[in-house]
């Protein structure tokens, strides 16, 4: 792996979003997620999303239809992230509060890409943390596997043992606003602000 600060923003080399790409936020060094080998998601957007099966941060089997009727909002992530998710999520907090009434046809999803260490009662603490609203979602390695085909991304694990520590992961930073019917609408940019998020969340869901 070549040497870089941990951090540092890079772009994927395929497209994470429609229209302008999203970056790669680097949590750690050691664990990638990014767009499969050859996707472009600009020119697959209709292909996004799909069923899935997985369980709550409450410990309840769920799958997209106990959300129906919402829309749905979905980012990846990992609970022990040192600063890209806790500032996602932060913002997306607030984000909620500034859509008002509109914020109740909205389900918040944060679903994990370290299901050995996210379990239902760790990522219940994590995500109200930051707002009542959100809900976080693990699995299986197969079923998170299967929602991450969904969605366009995949895994990399890179093991380094001179870090001595657990695995840091690195991921991709890009929310998907989903219709109530399971139709990719728009990705909305995790570094947004509460305001900007607020403002193209709203106008996805008009």
């Amino acid at each position: 792996m070549n040497t870089r600060k941990p951090y540092r923003r890079r772009r994927a080399a395929a497209p994470l979003a429609v229209g302008s790409a999203a970056a790669i936020l680097l949590c750690g060094c050691l664990l990638v997620w990014l767009a499969s080998p050859g996707t472009d998601i600009s020119r697959s957007a209709a292909t996004i999303g799909g069923p899935f099966s997985l369980t709550d941060d409450r410990g309840n089997p769920v799958t997209e239809r106990s959300f129906a009727g919402k829309y749905l909002l979905v980012y990846f992530g990992y609970t022990t992230c040192r600063d890209v998710c806790p500032a996602t999520l932060n913002t997306l907090g607030a984000a909620m509060e500034r859509l008002g009434r509109k914020a109740d046809l909205i389900q918040p999803l944060f679903v994990t890409i370290d299901p050995a260490h996210d379990t239902p009662a760790v990522l219940h603490r994590y995500v109200k943390a930051f707002s009542s609203r959100i809900v976080g979602l693990s699995g299986t390695e197969a079923e998170l596997g299967k929602i991450a085909d969904e969605y366009k991304v995949v895994r990399m694990i890179h093991n380094d043992a001179a870090m001595h520590a657990p695995a840091s992961l690195d991921h991709s930073s890009v929310l998907y606003v989903m219709a109530p019917d399971g139709t990719f609408i728009a990705p909305v940019a995790a570094d947004a602000s509460a305001e900007t998020m607020a403002r193209e969340i709203g106008g996805a869901i008009a």
